[in-house]
């Protein structure tokens, strides 16, 4: 009776969950998004078992790669969208500059608050507030990774919930690609700490799925109304701008490798803006 019951269960949540994404596809489209964006930083992350080691300034060259992408697909599929969008809605050029730019600064607060409420633990600088904490330093990386993977969800499910289906592919292939060389230093620094492989790349794949979340909450947002779509577009261009400047960015240069590190950036940003051109 209760696996029949489970069946019934699983069966008739199915079926809601079809009629939903019938009703509305971009949700469906964003999970797709975001999922593939995870389970490519899973890919990266698996890349432990089969690498022992990539050399420190390889490292910063990835990291800073991915923030040029990030960075380019911040201004490109976000933040310029999100002026037209507004302007499409009626709002004269300086208006929609000041909606977006008040966008932006929410969507960097509303990191900024992610990161003061939640403990976590970054290679950067050590947390005091938690050392003395028992939790295991591993599952504390895994909280900063996770904040930092949550605005790329969600700037994927922004994407998907606009109007222009060709930058919201450009932009979640961009954020794939990145997510590669992302998941395969972080199992690397935290093999420097001596972790096992395993435990590892499973802290990297656990970091990724938060993407599909903030990939489902980004195309919602969306949905609300016509009028939240630039005030989403250009949100989650400016939490993907503070996680770049206050992780991407310091973390690649705290090794002496600012000149490599600044190049894979510029490299990335190029990288992305002709995704977003052709695809877009």
């Amino acid at each position: 009776m209760l696996a029949v019951g489970l069946v019934f269960i699983l069966v008739k949540s199915y079926e809601s969950l079809h009629a939903f994404f019938l009703t509305h596809p971009e949700v469906k489209l964003a999970l797709i998004g975001s999922s593939a964006a995870a389970g490519l930083t899973a890919l990266g992350a698996l890349g432990v078992l089969f690498t022992r080691r990539i050399s420190e300034r390889t490292q910063d060259v990835l990291l800073g790669y991915g923030g040029g992408i990030m960075l380019a697909a911040s201004v490109f599929s976000l933040i310029i969208p999100a002026m037209n969008q507004a302007q499409t809605l009626g709002y004269e050029k300086t208006g929609a500059v000041l909606l977006t730019a008040t966008g932006i600064m929410l969507g960097g607060l509303f990191v900024l608050a992610i990161n003061q409420l939640i403990p976590h633990q970054h290679f950067i600088a050590p947390n005091p507030a938690i050392q003395s904490m028992r939790t295991s330093r591993i599952w504390m990386f895994v909280m900063a990774v996770t904040i930092h993977n949550f605005p790329e969800g969600l700037a994927i499910g922004v994407g998907f919930g606009g109007d222009e289906m060709g930058k919201a592919i450009a932009l979640a292939t961009g954020i794939g690609i990145q997510d590669i060389p992302e998941g395969l230093v972080v199992a690397l620094a935290l093999r420097t700490l001596g972790y096992s492989p395993w435990k590892s790349a499973g802290a990297g794949i656990l970091s990724g799925l938060v993407e599909p979340i903030g990939g489902v909450l980004g195309a919602l947002a969306t949905g609300v109304s016509a009028t939240a779509l630039p005030w989403a577009l250009a949100g989650a261009g400016g939490a993907m701008l503070f996680v770049i400047s206050h992780e991407v960015i310091p973390e690649s240069h705290r090794k002496g490798h600012e000149t490599q590190a600044t190049l894979g950036l510029l490299a990335g940003f190029v990288t992305m803006m002709l995704l977003d051109t052709l695809l877009g």
